[in-house]
């Protein structure tokens, strides 16, 4: 992977972690508040959504190495 597309997709996947972290402080006070549990569910779905999105990104970056 070229260094360009290599800097492009590190910045994808630190904007992805804030976002991941972002879900959980608002799925963690949604619940604290005794929100609908449907949507705390709804929630979980997207921040489930990011986190396979962030760990193929990361597959990308960080190559296999067989040992």
């Amino acid at each position: 992977m070229p260094d360009q597309e290599q800097a492009e997709v590190r910045l994808i996947v630190a904007r992805l972690r804030q976002e991941h972290e972002d879900f959980d402080v608002a799925i963690n006070a949604m619940i604290q508040t005794g929100c609908d549990q449907l949507r705390v569910q709804r929630m979980k779905k997207k921040k489930l959504v990011i986190k396979d999105r962030l760990s193929k990104l990361e597959d990308q970056i960080i190559p296999d190495i067989i040992a």
